[in-house]
């Protein structure tokens, strides 16, 4: 009997142990081990009263107390949690999550490793329900973990179930909008929390990998697309109501810029690459806006000595995209338009070239593809239609973000990107220095203008103390010999670049407009003393631009921007860079340019012949009052008052007009409505200029290849030089023209002709120096005299005979004992005193 009542104790025992937990509680609670008495006691019986604080102490205290018990309290919790989550206890899970919480922010022992798998464990729990309360629920506890610095690190913590689950419910397509924004809400925070977790922590899986970038960027881009709101234009986002800091959308740009600022050099590129392949594969650059929305975060946000990353990167994505539609290329050329305004207050990189030969290279594809109509330069019609008006459109966006890129650099780098850029430029007669191009003829000069409204752009704003070094002979002379071209929008450029880089007191918007005012104090013009450097420079290339404002006043294709713009140049050279002498000279251009217009020779247009008397009237009408002489100025404005009352359309305020009013002839142009080269001489020479320079018509003064004028030789004057292929050309169109049959062993001999001679010439002209150099004084005398006896003429006679006495002083004197032998069996000469040399008796008077 008594053994049968011990067995059913015993049963009763492990039945209450085994099958009824809660039970033992009542019963056997004593039993128990504390860690869970004190964990049981935290729970109410009613799950609306929440969390007993008394008990929640108790267990606080325990824990901090005893914590090589903290693992099993997190696994205790941890079980009686995923027990009522299956059976939907859901009050008690919020009170197992509250006091998870309070035991993280208050235990940081050793052994806390352990009890942070336990509530990770417990947050993946939530995270996977299908409850979203559930979610928001373990992504708030997620939160407040990822906030605490924990004292020691974790070998074998990992996070990638939470980048991935947190980047779904970024994604989330809830039914009800107000969930759905409240989970995507909570996914961004758990990216944020995890990039807080891990990207200071070394020991953990490097977040900045492309695995996890790949979902976290474009989690993040996606709800920063979801929303419209006002563009950030600073580098924080400005204080927001508290509604507007609830929206996906602004906390999105929060956490996006959170993760780029703590990008370091080597994470700048993964962070990026997910950006250009999110709008690449959503088609986002064609609209503009997102994207450049996109990188003006990402400039913002990152170091400012990081920012050249970005702009490498979009400069490679534009490479990646050459062929892509031009509006694609179009939206990345304005991303990098906005990126290198921003850039300018950190850095653009040490590849400063490598940037604008990108820029450069998309310019000289997209003038190939508006012209052939085609990504591979074939007729055919390919895959996809080139639209013309696109593909200008994306040239002048590149064209403007080479303006943008250069006024971020220094001067002395933006000299060296102009100098990059004239070399781009190709020249009739010389090499291409960008790659051929099968658009032909006019694709080379559609490549011209688009390099020189790129230089127009470089140049704006440009501000130099040196002209020598803003206008070097390497720049300046390629670039006026493009104004000796037929096409009139490559000479306006031109122009254009040089008063960009004259003007440096901002006088240019001055002389906008064009006119024969009686007081030009109104102008308000900046005018300083002309410095060393000016002078040197103007004695190196006045001449050139005087020859070419010449000549650009001749072309019959100028119209009327052209005449406003030389007369931009005449006022600009003389507030900047005159002098005496200068002011003389320009002047006497304006005389000489007053002579072409009454030239009957040069069969100018009657509007053009209009154009250059008005444009000399206002320059004279200028440089007077700049020179304060008064004789001077009442000629001019004497000349100018008749011209008002019998010949207005002589002046500025009659021609360059919408609707000029023009003489059907000029051929009775003269007396008092002309300027007087000899009134202004003599009104000039009584002040203490240099009267005979004046009373000196000026002359074009040509170079050796500038001697004719014809649109023929200033082709050739572009070229510089002639290939040899080109010379044999020429030879074989004489020799045609004899009729005589031209065959390869015609062209081979005249190869090999034309090789000998020049080998020839040289042994001749080496001859002739050595000769010179070593023979005795006699016999070069004797050879002057026999020379003369052939009446060479006298110019020629005197410069040789100059030679020779130059030798003579400068050749070591012949020693009057000849010789004397070195110890090595060598010639050595001997000095000899001066009162001792014996001198021809021509050199002695």
């Amino acid at each position: 009997m008594n053994k049968s009542i011990l067995s059913i104790f015993l049963a009763a025992v492990v039945f209450f142990f085994f099958f009824l937990p809660t039970g033992v509680c009542g019963c056997c609670g004593a039993l128990r081990p504390r860690y869970k008495r004190l964990v049981d006691n935290i729970f109410p019986e009613d799950p609306e009263d929440g969390l007993v604080k008394a008990n929640m102490e108790k267990l606080t205290f325990y824990a901090l107390s005893a914590p090589e018990k903290l693992d099993r309290i997190g696994a205790y919790l941890s079980e009686r949690l995923s027990r009522d989550v299956a059976r939907h206890r859901y009050g008690y899970v919020c009170i197992a999550m509250e006091a998870l919480d309070q035991l993280l922010m208050a235990c940081h022992c050793q052994s806390i490793n352990l009890f942070v798998e336990s509530f990770l464990k417990m947050v993946r729990k939530l995270l996977e329900s299908d409850k979203p309360s559930l979610q928001i629920l373990g992504t708030n506890s997620f939160v407040k973990f990822a906030n605490i610095e924990e004292d020691t690190p974790s070998y074998h913590r990992s996070y990638d179930f939470f980048v991935s689950r947190f980047s779904e419910m970024c994604h989330s397509g809830y039914e009800d909008p107000d969930i759905r924004t409240k989970i995507r809400m909570a996914g961004i925070k758990g990216l944020q929390g995890v990039v807080r977790k891990t990207v200071n922590d070394e020991l953990q899986a490097n977040i900045w990998d492309p695995q996890h970038m790949d979902k976290i960027v474009p989690s993040l881009l996606f709800n920063l697309q979801s929303g419209e709101r006002t563009e950030s234009r600073s580098p924080s986002p400005l204080q927001a109501s508290e509604k507007e800091k609830e929206s996906p959308v602004e906390l999105t740009e929060r956490c996006f810029r959170e993760l780029l600022g703590r990008a370091a050099y080597g994470n700048i590129k993964n962070a990026v690459t997910p950006v250009l392949m999110h709008l690449d594969n959503h088609s986002l650059w064609e609209g503009k806006t997102f994207a450049v929305r996109c990188f003006k975060i990402i400039m913002y946000s990152i170091q400012s000595q990081h920012s050249h990353l970005v702009i490498q990167q979009l400069l490679g994505h534009l490479d990646a995209n050459s062929k892509n539609s031009a509006t694609v290329r179009a939206g990345i050329v304005e991303v990098l338009l906005e990126a290198a305004a921003i850039a300018a207050s950190g850095s653009v990189g040490p590849t400063v070239l490598e940037v604008f030969n990108t820029l450069l290279r998309q310019l000289r594809l997209s003038v190939d593809y508006e012209l052939t109509g085609s990504y591979d330069g074939s007729t055919n019609i390919g895959t996809k239609i080139i639209k013309a008006h696109e593909e200008r459109q994306l040239q002048e966006a590149v064209i403007r973000t080479i303006g943008s890129f250069a006024n971020t650099l220094p001067t002395y780098q933006r000299s060296e990107v102009m100098l990059f850029i004239m070399g781009k430029i190709p020249v009739p007669g010389i090499h291409l220095t960008l790659p051929s191009s099968d658009s032909g003829p006019e694709g080379t000069r559609m490549i011209q203008v688009m390099l020189l409204k790129s230089l127009v752009q470089v140049t704006a704003g440009f501000q130099t103390t040196n002209m020598l070094t803003a206008l070097p002979s390497s720049f300046l002379e390629p670039l006026l010999s493009f104004s000796l071209t037929e096409d009139p929008e490559v000479r306006l450029l031109v122009l254009q670049i040089l008063l960009s880089l004259i003007d440096r007191h901002e006088n240019r918007p001055k002389f906008a407009n064009m006119s024969s005012i009686s007081d030009i104090s109104v102008l308000k013009l900046k005018v300083d003393k002309c410095s060393r450097q000016d002078n040197l420079f103007m004695k190196k290339h006045a001449q050139q631009l005087y020859r070419h404002i010449y000549l650009g006043c001749k072309e019959e294709s100028s119209g009327r921007e052209h005449y406003e713009t030389l007369f931009a140049l005449l006022g600009l050279l003389s507030v900047e860079l005159a002098n005496e002498e200068v002011v003389v000279d320009l002047i006497r251009l304006a005389l000489a340019l007053q002579d072409l217009a009454l030239s009957t020779d040069e069969a100018l247009p009657v509007y053009n012949r209009c154009a250059v008397h008005a444009l000399v009237a206002a320059y004279l009408n200028l440089i007077c009052q700049l020179t304060t002489v008064p004789a001077f100025c009442q000629h001019i404005h004497e000349v100018i008052e008749v011209r008002q009352k019998e010949s207005p359309y002589l002046l500025p305020e009659a021609v360059f007009v919408d609707s000029p009013k023009l003489h059907s002839s000029l051929d009775k142009v003269e007396g008092s409505v002309l300027f007087l080269q000899s009134k202004i001489t003599e009104s000039l020479g009584g002040s203490g200029y240099n009267t005979e320079r004046l009373a000196t018509p000026y002359v074009p003064q040509y170079t050796g290849k500038e001697s004719k004028t014809s649109r023929s030789d200033a082709k050739d004057r572009l070229s510089k030089r002639k290939s040899i292929g080109e010379t044999i050309s020429l030879q074989v169109e004489v020799e045609s023209r004899n009729t005589e049959e031209i065959t390869f062993e015609t062209l081979k001999n005249a190869i090999v002709d034309s090789v000998g001679m020049e080998e020839q010439e040289r042994e001749r002209r080496r001859q002739v120096v050595e000769k010179f150099q070593k023979a005795p004084f006699e016999e070069i005398a004797a050879h002057c005299v026999i020379l003369t006896n052939r009446r060479i003429p006298a110019f020629l006679c005197f410069g040789t005979n100059s030679f020779i006495f130059f030798l003579f002083l400068f050749r070591p004197p012949p020693s009057p004992s000849g010789t004397i032998s070195s110890g090595y069996g060598q010639s050595q000469s001997r000095s000899v005193p001066i009162y001792e040399m014996k001198f021809p008796d021509l050199c002695v008077y």
